[in-house]
């Protein structure tokens, strides 16, 4: 009897592809070679380090910011109507433009992006640097716990706790994923090598 093939037969091989393998002891252990830095890829299966010009532009950085933030946005305006529908309101009449006591949600929507975008121009800032990752998560993470000093002077509780996981969403859409790509940018994340 021989094997069915054709695509709708499923292969089943003992190769798991994001797990390191053992070698077996009869392969000698291949030596680095010099010059060629090794980084976060060198335990892979697959030991291919990506090409050096696949590092983040500055275009790539403002488009993930721009999405990130505008992902935010949406998250913060359901937690603006849910909040709307139980009866919570975030801005006073007295001392704001008359723009923003028009359109709230436009607000709510634009600052997740404004911060997306400000948090990519900072991300090029620390873009090919030793550690960008870490500079990232730390200098985000510290101005959205400074910006916490907003919703925590707001008057009733509800304000607070609304206006809170509004910027509790944004940093965990926004910085996480500035993070990831600036550590892509890393000196040891990539090498220069001939295709």
């Amino acid at each position: 009897m021989s094997p069915r093939i054709g695509p709708d037969v499923v292969r089943q091989t003992p190769v798991r592809h994001n797990v390191p393998m053992a070698r077996p002891d009869s392969t000698p252990e291949v030596a680095p070679q010099p010059g060629v830095a090794l980084g976060p890829w060198s335990a892979s299966v697959t030991p291919v380090p990506p090409l050096r010009s696949a590092e983040p532009t500055l275009r790539f950085l403002l488009y993930s910011g721009f999405f990130t933030g505008a992902w935010a946005g949406v998250l913060c305006l359901i937690v603006l109507g849910v909040g709307r529908a139980f009866g919570v309101h975030l801005i006073e009449p007295q001392g704001v433009p008359a723009w923003v006591q028009a359109f709230p949600w436009l607000v709510v929507v634009l600052v997740p992006i404004a911060c997306g975008l400000v948090g990519a121009l900072g991300t090029a800032v620390v873009r090919g640097w030793a550690h960008a990752r870490a500079w990232v998560w730390i200098v985000g993470t510290g101005l959205a716990v400074l910006s916490l000093g907003g919703p925590l002077a707001e008057s009733m509780w509800s304000a607070r706790l609304m206006l809170a996981s509004m910027h509790v969403i944004t940093w965990f859409l926004v910085v996480p994923q500035l993070a990831r790509i600036a550590g892509d940018s890393e000196p040891r994340a990539s090498v220069e090598r001939r295709i």
